[in-house]
């Protein structure tokens, strides 16, 4: 189905969406957009140049919906007005993310009250895994607090399909929960389908109260929350679900021991659809991957549809793998697909982004689909 033939609200998965005729935007996230400095084939301490890309895990998602899908997506979001925020600007572009939406802060001449973020982030090869380091203190979008944003105008005029957030954007400040909470809350207020991925950083949270801390700001805003994503690390640190058998020393992807969890968790939070990403890395170059999308919806009792696991699938970059595949299973419920052909969606979009470097997806959706039919990396010409 494409975006022009859908001219009615479509139901899926106990997912009401709107019409697209109807929206300005068929998604908006919420959430902060870093340059990337990738040092290559070296560590980013013994490198002498970088290859600078944007990045940001809420973001990502938009821009996969726009690159790879053809959907319209915006990003909201703030960055300081600089030259590091007119590069991230001209990044943006590239991409195809509406940036109308963006809040634009003055700059004060070093960054004392408000600066862009930075991340620095090696691949890895074999044995040793990828390794960031962000430089993200007192951004602009870590400033954001309830009522800089006028959500009834984006959620009640200019109308979105579906919006976008998660634990990156909420683990920032203080304030960007509430922010998050009064978005959400819009949201749901004007019929746009709200989806959330925990997306769990230590980094993000060590200096900030931890795991409790995580699990306190994600439990409250997860009865807002339509669409839950995550990986086991997520449900276990964000949500405080524990399963035995998921954890990285599991010989191999144990999908009855995710569907245990997800269970669990739909038992306390009664969601619509819960979807998870399924990883081995028996390397950093060589991972199992699959997924698993839980829908509540009325289609013949089969609650639990997974996508075939790819074994030993060869990652050149494994940076937003799990955003690709929100965008792809995203898609597949914005055309109407249902939830098998999301979750596949899903998984051969992540799949493909981990082929590529950057945080953010370089597919077509004609690959999409062909990774989608099991056919091979015979050269296509």
């Amino acid at each position: 189905m494409d975006r022009e033939q859908s001219s009615a609200s479509l139901t899926s998965a106990g997912l009401t969406i709107k019409p697209s005729e109807q929206c300005r935007w068929d998604l908006v996230s919420l959430g902060e957009v870093m340059l990337r400095f990738d040092p290559g084939d070296r560590r980013v301490w013994t490198t002498r140049q970088f290859e600078v890309s944007e990045g940001g895990g809420e973001y990502n998602v938009a821009r996969g919906l726009k690159r790879c899908f053809g959907l319209n997506s915006a990003i909201v979001t703030a960055i300081v007005d600089n030259p590091v925020g007119r590069l991230l600007q001209d990044l943006i572009y590239q991409g195809g993310v509406d940036q109308s939406l963006i809040r634009w802060v003055e700059f004060d001449g070093v960054g004392r009250t408000a600066r862009n973020g930075l991340n620095f982030t090696e691949r890895g090869f074999g044995v040793r895994p990828a390794l960031g380091c962000s430089d993200r203190g007192h951004t602009a979008v870590s400033q954001l607090k309830p009522g800089d944003i006028d959500w009834e105008d984006i959620f009640g005029k200019h109308v979105s399909r579906w919006f976008h957030t998660g634990g990156i954007f909420c683990a920032l400040s203080e304030s960007t929960p509430e922010v998050a909470m009064e978005a959400m809350k819009a949201a749901r207020k004007n019929g746009t389908v709200v989806s959330y991925d925990l997306n769990y950083r230590e980094s993000l949270w060590k200096a900030i109260g931890g795991k409790k801390r995580a699990q306190e700001v994600n439990r409250r805003l997860a009865p807002l929350v339509d669409v839950m994503l995550g990986n086991e690390e997520d449900f276990s640190s964000a949500l405080g679900f524990q399963v035995e058998g998921l954890d990285e020393h599991v010989s191999k992807i144990e999908s009855e021991a995710f569907k245990k969890m997800i269970e669990m968790v739909v038992k306390e939070f009664p969601f619509a659809v819960v979807a998870t990403t399924l990883r081995k890395a028996r390397t950093a170059t060589l991972n199992d991957w699959g997924a698993i999308c839980y829908a509540n919806g009325d289609f013949h009792g089969a609650n639990f549809h997974e996508a075939k696991c790819r074994e030993n699938l060869e990652i050149f970059d494994r940076v937003g793998g799990g955003d690709s595949f929100a965008s792809g299973l995203i898609y597949g419920f914005l055309t109407g697909q249902g939830p098998q052909w999301a979750v596949e969606c899903g998984a051969a979009h992540g799949a493909l982004a981990m082929t590529t470097p950057g945080d953010t997806t370089m597919a077509t959706l004609q690959e999409v689909r062909r990774a989608m039919q099991g056919k091979g990396a015979r050269i296509a010409r």
